[in-house]
């Protein structure tokens, strides 16, 4: 079968709508092709960001929430809707039911509504892709270009966080055969819980000159794509970023670097020497660990977008090392 999913299956579908939400006057409905949000209340910025996601075959209804309110959060705002396009391989009930609950439940811990999206079948699909759009309200947008010489660079929980899930889950027996332990790849498994950089761009958005959600590429791609989004250069020592014991044994069994792998989990911020203790503190009141990994430097023309990790210059965004275990 191909196209549109039949009454039954559609109306499943469209009954995840995360969470209530009163300016929504017209959300995802049979028959309804458009979503209306009453903004009269609002003040500030509608802020908009979209992304697709399929490789996280296991959790990848509730990593493409995450994502995306992710980039909505990293930018100073509040999530609060989601439109989510769906595409099957299959009319599987119980593959379909997965990733709709996933969807549905994420959204809520969160406190956003499914405003819309589409749903149908696509043979050429071997995995479900989850399409979403994440929409949200701040009174103060922070770009990923904000970042001036002079700011520090913040990273909060670790690299290679989403990655991490990713390589205890789809990559378990890959992992376990290479030697780590039954109890560390459950561990890791559980990083899924810490996707959502939400509450750390709360807590550290007030203090901010620039934010950006490691994601594909993880901190080298957010590190050199802020650089050049704000014409500066980035200094950061390896050392001081941090990596969590079951990162590194998930990574190195599959020979994949923290840092250029999936990022999701971690916020990148820049921020003011004078505002980093008030930024830490206020990240600690949320128990979120962080750490100050390097600092913003003014760029001439050659430089700027570049990024000296110990030294090494970096002038492009890897490619994530991720994929080759997929291909």
């Amino acid at each position: 079968m191909t196209g549109k999913l039949g009454p039954d299956a559609l109306a499943e579908v469209l009954a995840a709508t995360g969470a209530d939400d009163a300016a929504v006057e017209v959300g995802a409905a049979y028959g309804e092709d458009a979503a209306a949000i009453d903004l009269s209340g609002a003040s500030g910025t509608l802020v908009v960001a979209a992304d697709p996601l399929s490789l996280a075959a296991d959790a990848v209804g509730e990593l493409a929430v995450h994502v995306a309110c992710n980039d909505v959060a990293a930018s100073g705002a509040d999530p609060r809707w989601l439109t989510h396009t769906l595409f099957l391989p299959d009319a599987d009930a119980a593959r379909r039911r997965t990733v709709i609950e996933q969807v549905d439940a994420t959204a809520r811990d969160l406190g956003v509504a499914i405003v819309g999206g589409h749903t149908e079948v696509l043979p050429s699909l071997d995995r479900p892709l989850c399409s979403m759009t994440a929409l949200g309200t701040t009174d103060r947008f922070v770009s990923s270009g904000g970042a001036e010489p002079g700011d520090r660079l913040l990273l909060t929980k670790g690299a290679g966080i989403e990655a991490t899930a990713i390589l205890a889950s789809d990559f378990r027996e890959a992992c376990a055969e290479a030697g780590v332990a039954t109890e560390t790849l459950d561990a890791a498994a559980a990083f899924l819980d810490d996707v959502s950089v939400v509450p750390d761009a709360a807590a550290v958005r007030d203090a901010a000159t620039a934010m950006h959600d490691p994601t594909e590429g993880g901190l080298l791609t957010a590190l050199v794509e802020t650089a050049s989004a704000s014409g500066t250069e980035l200094a950061v020592e390896r050392e001081r970023v941090p990596v969590r014991p079951e990162t590194r044994a998930c990574c190195d069994a599959l020979g994949v670097d923290p840092l250029a792998t999936f990022g999701s989990g971690a916020l990148l911020a820049a921020v003011p020497p004078e505002r980093v203790d008030d930024a830490l503190d206020s990240l600690a009141d949320a128990g979120i660990d962080a750490a100050v990994i390097g600092d913003v430097r003014a760029a001439d023309e050659r430089d700027a977008g570049s990024v000296r990790l110990d030294g090494d210059r970096i002038d492009e965004a890897p490619r994530d090392e991720l994929y080759p275990l997929w291909e």
